[in-house]
């Protein structure tokens, strides 16, 4: 544990402009000054959540398995404990790693199943006309 960093969120919010750019998801601190340019949603998108919690606006883009593994590259560190209580939580629960159980099914068997069914109804109804 003594390896942790821990960042207030007074500290945090002194990263908010081009030259030092820290966001905070699921209470981990990210500085991603180096990832501005090479965002794929541009560079205003991580400036706007410069200093503050980007948790909620992250989840509701749906950030790809691939885009939740490179982050890990930017976490420098935690929100201090004593700082979490004013962080606003999000008001639903989301699943934010690759090991889930229902990502494989909602992901491959259960589109290559909707595709069987189609391609089958789409047989038989052509074969009547």
């Amino acid at each position: 544990m003594a390896d942790k960093k821990y960042y207030t969120l007074d500290e945090i919010q002194k990263h908010n402009h081009s030259k030092s750019t820290w966001i905070i998801i699921h209470n981990k601190v990210y500085d991603v000054t180096r990832f501005l340019e090479e965002h794929p949603g541009g560079e205003e998108v991580l400036r706007e959540q410069a200093g503050g919690d980007a948790t909620e606006t992250f989840e509701d883009i749906g950030h790809s398995t691939d885009a939740r593994n490179m982050s890990k590259e930017f976490i420098i560190g935690e929100l201090h404990p004593d700082d979490l209580s004013k962080i606003q939580k999000p008001t639903e629960t989301f699943i934010t790693t690759a090991e889930s159980e229902s990502s494989w099914w909602s992901n491959w068997i259960i589109p290559g199943i909707s595709a069987l069914i189609v391609s089958l109804m789409y047989r038989f109804y052509m074969a009547e006309e």
